[in-house]
């Protein structure tokens, strides 16, 4: 049994929730101080991934950093590469598709922490950049984790956006799902079977892990 799906799906999966941990904490902080009504406008904004179908987010990825945008032209001609069919691609997909989970959970994370701690903070003097990483995250961190997991376990059976922009090449962008897909297509149910297996066996302990924090959490708001 070749296990480059597994690899793959892992290696894109942790490279993309390292990106989507420091996009969602920075910009759930910031959204997070914003009036109601602009609050809401780039809430809507920001979790459109959320709602729209895997397809379309793909699509609309597609058109962006593909040979033919603006963007592939200028990769194409300055560096003779393509952004598309490689397993990068796979984590812009991942990307998109997992910051809306992030970002929900860090914002609901700050907003949920009593504020006057940080402006108990700001009377000291304490910078903001002290204030965020030293007083605001750790106390948020079972939030956050919560988020980063969520978006771990969802970028690692994310199907639809990463068929359209990395497709399934053996060896090279084959993830879990498009391997599920490609032997699925191709009458190969039992090898089929053993990557759902593989993805339930690993989905499964990520919720244990999830829930696990959620107590944490409740734990500590009833102490």
């Amino acid at each position: 049994m070749e296990l480059f799906p597994l690899w793959n799906s892992l290696r894109i999966s942790l490279i993309a929730s390292v990106i989507t941990f420091f996009l969602g904490i920075f910009i759930a902080n910031y959204v997070a101080k914003l009036p109601s009504f602009l609050k809401g406008v780039l809430d809507a904004v920001l979790t459109i991934p959320m709602v729209l179908p895997p397809t379309v987010v793909g699509f609309l990825i597609l058109k962006a950093i593909s040979p033919r945008s603006n963007l592939g032209i200028l990769v194409k001609e300055y560096f003779n590469a393509t952004l598309t069919m490689k397993w990068q691609a796979a984590i812009v997909a991942v990307v998109v598709v997992t910051f809306p989970l992030m970002y929900r959970t860090a914002r609901s994370s700050f907003e949920a922490f009593d504020q006057n701690i940080i402006a108990a903070s700001k009377t000291l003097c304490l910078s903001n950049a002290y204030i965020f990483w030293k007083v605001l995250l750790p106390n948020c961190k079972e939030g956050i984790l919560a988020g980063v997991v969520l978006a771990f376990a969802r970028g690692l059976g994310e199907y639809g956006a990463t068929s359209m922009v990395a497709g399934y090449i053996s060896g090279r962008t084959a993830t879990i799902s498009t391997t599920v897909a490609y032997f699925w297509q191709t009458n190969q149910d039992e090898k089929a079977m053993q990557w759902v297996i593989i993805n339930l066996a690993i989905s499964f302990t990520v919720m244990l892990c999830v829930n696990i924090f959620e107590k944490r959490i409740s734990f500590g708001k009833g102490k």
